[in-house]
């Protein structure tokens, strides 16, 4: 999938004395499906881990351990569930962004959706969402579903901009995660 994206300036009427308007831009983004161990999408999900992880933390200190063990292993992806990772590059080949698509049990789940913070707000998230709908589609799914956590508000806003529903917190999340976000869209 390649999209171009471009932002005009409006309103080009200027007072006397003041500046002309900044011109617009524009990017080329490019959506490849790659396998989820693709060093590229590692990086990029390497980079979630790290953000996560300064919004996050590492738990709540009065917290039992196992209820961190376990939302631990329900934050990991197994890869024998992935049907496709994407990312989204840029003109010269530079990763911008990354999204899995996979199965959760009957359901097509969109997990690691990261856009670098220098790409965002560029069109990339949007991208990377709408062909993981796409993959969902193909893969024969009436709905879409993801997850998104407390401390992501760029991301919940992301969400419903896109026309994503929320949705009661779904299992595997609703035990360990009761704060989340879920969401769903129909196909």
């Amino acid at each position: 999938m390649r999209l171009v994206v471009q932002r005009e300036t409006r309103g080009s009427r200027r007072r006397p004395g003041q500046a002309p308007p900044v011109r617009g831009w524009s990017i080329v983004i490019t959506i490849e499906r790659l396998a989820w161990e693709d060093p590229r999408g590692v990086a990029l999900r390497a980079t979630m881990d790290e953000e996560m992880h300064e919004r996050y933390g590492a738990g709540h200190l009065d917290e039992d351990p196992a209820v961190t063990a376990e939302r631990d292993r329900v934050l990991t992806v197994d890869p024998a569930t992935v049907i496709t990772s994407l990312l989204a590059v840029d003109e010269d080949g530079t990763p911008l962004g990354h999204i899995a698509v996979r199965w959760l049990g009957d359901e097509v789940e969109l997990k690691r959706l990261i856009v670098l913070a220098a790409a965002r707000g560029k069109g990339a998230a949007t991208a990377l969402l709408s062909e993981g709908e796409q993959v969902a589609r193909e893969a024969g799914a009436a709905r879409v579903i993801l997850q998104t956590g407390d401390k992501q508000p760029e991301a919940v806003a992301l969400y419903r901009k896109t026309g994503w529903q929320q949705i009661d917190v779904y299992e595997p999340y609703a035990a360990t995660m009761p704060w989340s976000y879920c969401f769903a869209k129909a196909l």
